[in-house]
């Protein structure tokens, strides 16, 4: 139903929607969130507030939409990933690896997206709470996976996709990975990776 609605949205809109957004994530990612307000993003496009107000009805609007688009694409990459004709130890693996890589290069290397993330985790958005629930689905296929060729131990896929989501949450969530970054008394990607999968196995 959610599918047709958005497949009947008025093409001009959804162009005068994306332009906020791209204007909107730019300023972010150049001033930071906290420094950018509505205004700002009217003068970059060259309409008045008001303009803007027609589409999102504030800044925290925004800021959800440019969150979900980052959070969409972090979710295509596992979903790929989750596809790829290998065992599911080694998708698993690829898995983590692709999210680890994405928070480096997205969400840490630009400190003004970095920013960006951690207002939404601490706002407890329900975009990302949406996206939790979307990546344990992708664990839990490939966990299913394994299971069914004998490679994982017999379990529930959806709680074993949860526990293997906690036990790796250093390698992807924002905060958890600066604060490990910084520290040497911490196991290594792949060791911490590495003890999840044997985690799952007979």
């Amino acid at each position: 139903m959610q599918e047709a609605i958005e497949n009947t949205v008025d093409p001009a809109k959804q162009d005068n929607i994306t332009r906020i957004l791209d204007a909107a994530e730019r300023l972010f990612r150049h001033y930071g969130y906290a420094k950018t307000n509505v205004s700002d993003i009217a003068r970059d496009l060259g309409m008045s507030p008001a303009n803007i107000y027609r589409f999102f009805a504030s800044k925290t609007e925004i800021h959800q939409a440019i969150c979900g688009r980052m959070l969409a694409a972090s979710y295509q990459r596992a979903f790929d990933t989750s596809r790829l004709p290998l065992s599911a130890s080694e998708r698993l693996r690829l898995f983590v690896q692709g999210q680890y890589q994405m928070t480096l290069e997205t969400m840490l290397d630009e400190q003004k997206v970095h920013e960006m993330v951690v207002v939404a985790i601490e706002r407890d958005w329900h975009v990302i709470e949406k996206h939790i629930d979307r990546m344990h689905d992708v664990i839990a296929d490939i966990i299913r996976d394994g299971i069914e060729a004998g490679e994982f131990a017999e379990q529930d896929a959806v709680v074993a996709s949860r526990c293997f989501g906690s036990a790796t949450i250093n390698l992807c969530h924002p905060q958890m990975v600066a604060q490990c970054l910084a520290k040497e008394n911490r196991a290594t990607p792949e060791q911490l990776i590495d003890f999840a999968i044997r985690a799952l196995k007979k």
